[in-house]
């Protein structure tokens, strides 16, 4: 009995994805916390430093997004990789 043949495709799971989404959005956040305490620190209490807090905020979060979407990125195309190789070694390996 032969398997159906599917289509490739180096889509990751929907789970895979919802995770790595998650971990992008949670590592902005952390940046932009980072990036608004950094400028904070080097505030006086005499300035208002608002202004200047909120770009340390978003630049640092778009920094780190940015950093832990590339690795993501590469994180899921090796797992849709990683799986293709088995299907194809699995389907090799199977008597016919």
């Amino acid at each position: 009995m032969s398997r159906p043949e599917r289509p490739v495709s180096a889509l990751p799971s929907p789970a895979a994805r919802a995770l790595a989404f998650g971990a992008i959005v949670v590592a902005g956040v952390c940046g932009a916390l980072i990036g608004w305490s950094f400028v904070q620190i080097g505030c006086s209490d005499n300035n208002d430093c608002t202004g200047a807090a909120g770009v340390g905020a978003l630049v640092g979060g778009l920094i780190a997004a940015a950093g832990v979407a590339v690795v993501a990125v590469l994180t899921l195309r090796a797992m849709g990789e990683w799986r293709t190789i088995k299907e194809t070694r699995d389907s090799v390996d199977e008597p016919e």
